[in-house]
């Protein structure tokens, strides 16, 4: 079997390793510095250095292969993923681009195509569970904490992309949407800090950002909904020092003659400042809860993960956590799991127990590990 990975960064990387052991891998992307590690790494998987954002050439590029994943940056995610569904493959995808995925439905209805997208691990992991204890319990409130951040703390960020810069500033900078008492609320990202204690790694500071995303709409019966980004202690006071100014603003400026993007010039510079070193040792934190009632009983389900980069296989945590994520959602489609047509977030797969299961073991099989606690 043929699998094409759409991206060779980080999570692209990590991705056609695992998939490895099993499928003949190609691996697409711009950059040949990027397909140069992967190779270095991976010396079975196929590499093709492409612009992918030629989509009018996906058809005849992908015409090989048997499924796709994306992991391309978000900007180009919902023009790459409508040109592989246009390709009548279907798709894992992990590109979380602001765009609404579920506008492609009919697309791949039409198509007769399978995509699951926003398989990462917060979109991701944390829509598999609330579309599993959807089906056991009626929710009355959910809410996921979420952050991957640097073991060393370094100032001032303190902090490492496993992403493009561009993709984070988006995250920072796109308002977020919650649900409070049966009701869409926006309020500004990095709004509402709360400091949080957490065992393994002490204090961090969380803050709203718009990580719900499909589940506003799929799980809209849920009153009360809410994601937060987890960073250290400071992180939001030096981010909105740079909003204010005017560091991430994307209309252009003239400066000496020419027309700049403040945004793609700050992106530039953050992108050596963000840079993780391939062994840098770094982690992934995060806490789903999930609130409601079940056989006539308050119940809540609590899902913490804590994960670290994985010295052996030189993996880092966040690469691990979201592409194994999506590999299991692919494998759902390989393994006849999950066949439904259409575009499908996480929630509306996971609410299968076997799909939900599945996914879990996958996971533990990797030694990403979450620790579920039921308290009534």
């Amino acid at each position: 079997m043929k699998i094409a990975i759409l991206g060779a960064g980080m999570v692209g990387r990590t991705m056609a390793i695992d998939l490895l052991e099993k499928y003949e891998v190609t691996s697409f992307d711009l950059s040949a510095n990027a397909l140069a590690i992967l190779k270095e790494r991976a010396p079975g998987v196929e590499t093709q250095q492409t612009d992918l954002q030629k989509y009018a050439g996906y058809k005849e590029m992908l015409s090989g292969f048997d499924f796709v994943v994306t992991a391309v940056p978000g900007f180009m995610g919902y023009k790459t993923l409508e040109a592989v569904i246009r390709a009548g493959k279907n798709v894992a995808d992990i590109s979380f681009f602001p765009e609404d995925a579920l506008g492609l439905d009919a697309l791949a209805k039409e198509y007769k195509v399978t995509a699951i997208v926003d398989c990462g691990v917060a979109p991701g992991m944390s829509n598999y569970v609330i579309g599993y204890h959807n089906e056991q319990m009626n929710i009355s409130s959910f809410e996921c904490m979420v952050g991957g951040l640097p073991v060393v703390r370094v100032k001032p960020f303190e902090y490492k992309a496993p992403f493009s810069p561009i993709d984070v500033i988006e995250e920072y900078t796109r308002p977020a949407r919650l649900m409070e008492n049966g009701h869409i609320v926006t309020r500004p990202a990095l709004s509402d800090p709360e400091l949080v204690d957490f065992p393994q790694v002490g204090t961090l500071e969380s803050f709203n950002t718009d990580g719900l995303r499909s589940i506003l709409y799929t799980m809209g019966h849920i009153p009360n909904m809410k994601e937060r980004t987890l960073r250290y202690p400071g992180h939001i006071g030096l981010i909105k020092a740079l909003m204010k100014g005017g560091f991430f603003q994307s209309e252009t400026i003239r400066f000496r003659g020419m027309d700049i993007s403040p945004l793609e010039f700050s992106s530039a510079l953050l992108l050596e400042q963000w840079r993780s070193r391939p062994d840098e040792d770094e982690f992934t934190v995060m806490s789903i809860k999930v609130t409601g009632e079940k056989g006539g009983k308050t119940v809540s389900y609590t899902y913490d993960l804590f994960d670290r980069y994985d010295p052996v296989a030189g993996l880092s945590s966040m690469s691990r956590t979201t592409g194994f994520t999506c590999t299991a959602s692919l494998q759902l489609m390989i393994n006849g799991l999950f066949n439904e047509k259409g575009v499908f977030p996480p929630e509306l797969v996971g609410k299968h127990e076997p799909c939900f299961r599945f996914v879990m073991q996958y996971l533990k099989d990797r030694n990403v590990n979450y620790a579920v606690k039921e308290e009534y």
